[in-house]
């Protein structure tokens, strides 16, 4: 008896195969890729902390709703802004003054563009970078920061943000000097003491500049880090330091300070 014929396979078109592919989440393809990785891979990803991200982990999201509450315990309600006053509360919460370094530390890892404001956004991204969804994490994380600002390339970072954070009005370009002496104070008295007294010293007394800008105050940290104040031979005027660090040095000679 001769066997029945088969029906043939009828061609796949390309209008089954997006609809098949739609089907499959993206979700369920990259876990079924990471099946069939060989395991020496998977812990080179790990290594190397490549992340992929197969779906939202219920842990995030209550980090997030963790955040976000407090945030809304320091915010200004009308505003949708964490304001001066609260970040005043935030220092007595966490137990910082509102002038200590820390705090400009913090908006530095937020990432904050106004002065004495934090967007929800700004507090959101950085509070969970630092880990920190409760309020002892987040006294726990300011305690650190410094260790954190300490890596060089941190600092010339830290550094920056610092001078364009006391940029308060649009298209300001300079800041004030009495501004400027309070920064120097605050980022760099600690490392450089006697250094950042003189210079203000000095910076008070001047009558040439009302303002400095950005090349001046990255330059400032150069110079303290280049230059020997004991007697200030490794200061060259040829080099390209800006005019104010000349009268600066003259001022210290004629002075005669050493350090």
């Amino acid at each position: 008896m001769p066997r029945p014929k088969r029906k043939a396979v009828p061609p796949i078109t390309s209008t089954d195969v997006d609809s098949s592919l739609r089907t499959v989440s993206v979700c369920q393809l990259l876990k079924t890729i990471l099946d069939y990785l060989p395991s020496c891979f998977l812990r080179l990803i790990k290594r190397e902390r490549v992340l992929v991200v197969l779906e939202p982990k219920k842990s995030t999201t209550k980090q997030f709703d963790r955040i976000d509450n407090l945030f809304e315990s320091y915010a200004n309600k009308s505003l949708g802004l964490i304001d001066p006053d609260g970040i005043v509360a935030l220092c007595k919460d966490v137990h910082v003054d509102h002038t200590d370094v820390r705090m400009l530390i913090l908006a530095w890892k937020l990432k904050a563009e106004k002065q004495g404001y934090f967007s929800k956004d700004e507090w959101r991204k950085g509070l969970k970078c630092l880990e920190a969804d409760t309020l002892p994490k987040l006294r726990k994380a300011i305690g650190g920061l410094k260790k954190e600002v300490m890596i060089p390339e941190c600092f010339e970072d830290f550094y920056s943000y610092a001078f364009q954070y006391c940029l308060t009005e649009d298209k300001q370009r300079s800041v004030d000097i009495e501004t400027i002496c309070e920064l120097l104070n605050v980022v760099l008295g600690s490392e450089f003491p006697n250094q950042v007294n003189l210079l203000t010293e000095y910076l008070k007394v001047q009558s040439d500049y009302r303002a400095l800008n950005i090349d001046h105050w990255r330059n400032f940290y150069r110079f303290f880090k280049e230059v020997s104040f004991t007697d200030l031979r490794s200061y060259d005027s040829s080099q390209a330091w800006p005019v104010i660090l000349d009268n600066f040095v003259e001022w210290l000679k004629e002075k005669g300070e050493k350090i």
